[in-house]
C-alpha cells in the first residue's frame, strides 16, 4: 500500500508563499495520478489542484495563478508552490489521487495570517 507523508506547512503572513511536498513510497504509481486536497474544520475535504493525462494542470478557482502543483516522478515526490497566500487558504493540506486511491497521509497545516 502506497504512504503518503505531507510536508511543507506552517504559519505565514498573508501574501507570503509556502512550498509543499508529498513524498510517496511503498507502490506503484504515476505522479499525474496525483492531486492537492485541502480542508478545514466543519467542511468537507475539497480538491485543489491536479494534472491532467497530456500533463496540463487544473486548480480550483480561487487559487489559479497563485498556486502551481509540479512532480518529480524519479522522487516520487509532488509539489504544491503557493504564493500570494492569503487567509482563506488556512487548511490542512494532503494529497491522494483524483480517485482517492490511497489512505491519506497525516496532513500538513498551513496557517496564513492577516
Amino acid at each position: 500500500q502506497v504512504r503518503l507523508v505531507e510536508s511543507g506547512g506552517g504559519l505565514v503572513q498573508a501574501g507570503g508563499s509556502l512550498r509543499l511536498s508529498c513524498a510517496a513510497s511503498g507502490g506503484i504509481f504515476s505522479i499525474k495520478d496525483m492531486a492537492w486536497y485541502r480542508q478545514t474544520p466543519g467542511k468537507q475535504r475539497e480538491w485543489v489542484a491536479s494534472f491532467s493525462n497530456r500533463g496540463n494542470t487544473y486548480y480550483t478557482e480561487s487559487v489559479k495563478g497563485r498556486f502551481t502543483i509540479s512532480g518529480d516522478a524519479a522522487k516520487n515526490t509532488l509539489y504544491l508552490q503557493m504564493n500570494s497566500l492569503k487567509p482563506e487558504d488556512t487548511a490542512v493540506y494532503y494529497c491522494n489521487t483524483l480517485s482517492f486511491s490511497f489512505n491519506w497521509g497525516q496532513g500538513t497545516q498551513v496557517t496564513v495570517s492577516t
